[in-house]
């Protein structure tokens, strides 16, 4: 075979990228995953918080979600890597009736698409989550089979295996410029290196956008920044994550969960959000942040804030991933725009994915696998639980 010619190549070595690439290799296809950082992971997975939930609103995501959850929890036994995998849950507290309310219309639907999930009242979620405030509090859903893991870790053992199988890495080479001659193959041209592939696939993350263009696609994908932190560690006293999704001054929502480690890790939806590429920390973040845990679970109040960083969340204007073929070129796929969920996604969307390229046909029921077309329509956009 000739140098630098593959089966497939995959622009991005992030959540979406790495599981790809090793799926892929499984079915014996010979592999290439392209990406501009020095290494794997580098891009928008090592700023993930790393919680893992099937726990949304559309079947697509729940039943995607699920696959990742059962390729998650089944990983140190098929493959034997650590990447601390804890099932600890989500829970999403409500204290007011409108939430509540809103909670509760939810469950019909992601019960109905396999989501093991279920209405605590007050005394029974301050059971779960110990410490949290009661006054007003009303109840709540939690989910016992979701959970967290270190992104960092599940990164590198993505990595780990892929090679194992066979796949090859070219880290520290931005892609310049994609082109698809008569010849019927895609020319990949980095800073450094031509590629030539039958196949391709974009999970540029926040580069997506920039790489569909290289082609004349236009996906409608943009970037907004998070931001996150970490605190000391401290005795170990809460598994599930908590989602308090009520809106503040600054803030949609804000989220946090205690590692094996004991150190308390927590994010920030900003309001209105952050447009662009700076991922510079704030020095609104911490106040707010810090408020927010605080109401929330009081005896924290004291704990010390060790590291904050930012992220960029790839968006589309539905909250929807862009997952599938692109009709108007042939074997070009795309798994964009995850909206801040690739590490949670990225497994299922793999295993989807390399159903599509080999078999014409995604895991997913078609109908549902379609929530992620590029050829829907992207108005309707919806809050709950995206």
């Amino acid at each position: 075979m000739i140098k630098n010619t593959y089966d497939i190549i995959i622009i991005g070595a992030g959540s979406v990228g790495l599981p790809t690439s090793l799926f892929l290799a499984r079915e014996n296809l010979k592999v290439l995953v392209l990406d501009q950082y020095p290494s794997v992971g580098q891009g928008q997975n090592k700023c993930a918080i790393g919680g893992i939930r099937a726990t949304h609103s559309d079947p697509a995501k729940i039943q995607t979600c699920l696959k990742s959850l059962d390729i998650f929890s089944n990983w140190i036994d098929e493959y034997g890597n650590e990447i601390d995998f804890d099932r600890g849950g989500y829970t999403f507290p409500a204290y007011d009736e409108k939430t509540a309310a809103g909670l509760k219309k939810l469950l019909e639907t992601q019960k109905r698409f396999g989501l093991n999930i279920d209405w605590l009242e007050a005394a029974d979620l301050q059971h779960v989550l110990p410490g949290i405030c009661s006054d007003g509090l009303l109840g709540g859903t939690y989910s016992p089979e979701d959970g967290h893991l270190s992104p960092l870790k599940v990164a590198a053992a993505f990595f780990r295996q892929a090679r194992q199988k066979g796949v090859e890495f070219r880290c520290g080479e931005k892609v310049v410029n994609v082109t698809r001659p008569e010849k019927g193959v895609f020319d990949v041209r980095t800073e450094k290196d031509v590629y030539t592939s039958a196949r391709l696939i974009n999970a540029a993350g926040s580069e997506a956008q920039a790489i569909g263009r290289l082609l004349g696609i236009d996906l409608p994908v943009y970037t907004d920044c998070h931001e996150a932190g970490v605190t000391e560690a401290v005795k170990r006293f809460l598994r599930p994550m908590v989602v308090d999704i009520r809106k503040y001054p600054s803030s949609k929502n804000f989220y946090f969960y205690q590692n094996a480690e004991g150190h308390i890790i927590f994010c920030i939806t900003p309001d209105p959000p952050i447009l662009g590429t700076d991922r510079r920390s704030t020095s609104a973040f911490l106040p707010d942040a810090g408020q927010r845990l605080i109401r929330l679970f009081p005896k924290l109040q004291n704990v010390k804030i060790r590291r904050t960083w930012r992220g960029l969340y790839p968006m589309t204007t539905d909250g929807i991933p862009i997952i599938g073929k692109i009709e108007e070129i042939e074997d070009l796929y795309v798994a964009v725009g995850m909206c801040g969920q690739g590490l949670m996604l990225g497994p299922g969307v793999a295993a989807n994915l390399t159903h599509l390229i080999l078999h014409g046909k995604p895991l997913l029921p078609q109908e549902i696998f379609d929530e992620f077309s590029f050829y829907r329509d992207y108005s309707g956009f919806s809050e709950a639980l995206r």
